[in-house]
């Protein structure tokens, strides 16, 4: 299952991107789980020690450079398909079966172009889309900066997080154009911080035609992350997590269903 979890900032995107990741690793799986929003959070979500930076692989310039073969500075001339299948092992942070991979922001900034930096990110997500077998969740900003049109339409499902306002609503909307641009087949919805039926139902009937494929509860303890890293470096299921498994294991359910369905 490849997922891309998107949404209006502060929704929720990267709890329910580090709960499908657990979820699905729980069952045993390899996931890849990436972080692509530039207020990198997901590490810390997944059980990653706040004080343990892991450095994104846009800021990497070293490795940008030997795979692109862009000169210091990232002259004019450098790969556009650089070598890639062995990033995800390579330079990947392991929690249990999960691989955490931090991708940067894809920017244009003062120390000169990033054109390098985008094309080994773009080639990267085309492997992990089309070359792996691995389950795929990717934690997104609102927007799709870097999903392209082929990784995009491979995506099993775009997972557009709300919580039931106004704003949050308005953002599902307009990611779901931008998937619709970019051939991206499937667009859900899942609702984060809500409980009551009414209010499930009101936000069903706001988003139109984006299905709610579910949604997990308000509890102030998922704004601690859900797994936890032992002493030894074993990764553990936190207890928040074990307590709502089974809505995770719905929605990937519900997806997976509404897949099978539309083929």
């Amino acid at each position: 299952m490849k997922l891309a979890i998107s949404g209006k900032g502060g929704v929720g995107k990267t709890t329910l991107s580090a709960m499908l990741s657990a979820a699905l690793s729980l069952e045993g799986r390899g996931v890849v789980a990436i972080d692509a929003d530039p207020d990198a959070n997901l590490a810390w979500a997944l059980g990653v020690p706040a004080e343990e930076r892991i450095t994104p692989l846009a800021e990497m310039r070293q490795l940008i450079q030997e795979r692109t073969g862009a000169k210091e500075g990232y002259g004019a001339f450098f790969k556009l398909n650089p070598h890639v299948e062995d990033i995800p092992d390579a330079y990947c942070r392991r929690i249990g079966n999960i691989r955490l991979l931090v991708l940067g922001g894809i920017t244009r900034g003062g120390d000169g172009c990033l054109c390098p930096a985008t094309a080994l990110l773009k080639a990267l997500l085309v492997h992990l889309v089309l070359g792996r077998d691995d389950g795929l969740v990717m934690d997104m900003e609102a927007g799709l900066e870097h999903l392209g049109r082929a990784t995009a339409q491979s995506m099993d499902a775009l997972v557009v997080v709300v919580d039931g306002g106004a704003w949050s609503i308005q953002t599902a909307r307009r990611v779901r154009k931008l998937a619709a641009d970019l051939g991206l087949r499937r667009v859900v919805a899942v609702a984060n911080r809500v409980d009551r039926p009414a209010e499930l139902a009101k936000i069903a009937g706001r988003l139109e035609d984006i299905p709610l494929v579910g949604h997990l509860p308000m509890d102030d303890r998922l704004a601690a992350g859900v797994m936890r890293i032992a002493p030894g470096g074993r990764a553990e299921a936190a207890e928040v997590l074990t307590d709502h498994l089974e809505a995770a294991r719905k929605i990937l359910s519900e997806i997976q269903r509404l897949d099978a369905h539309h083929r």
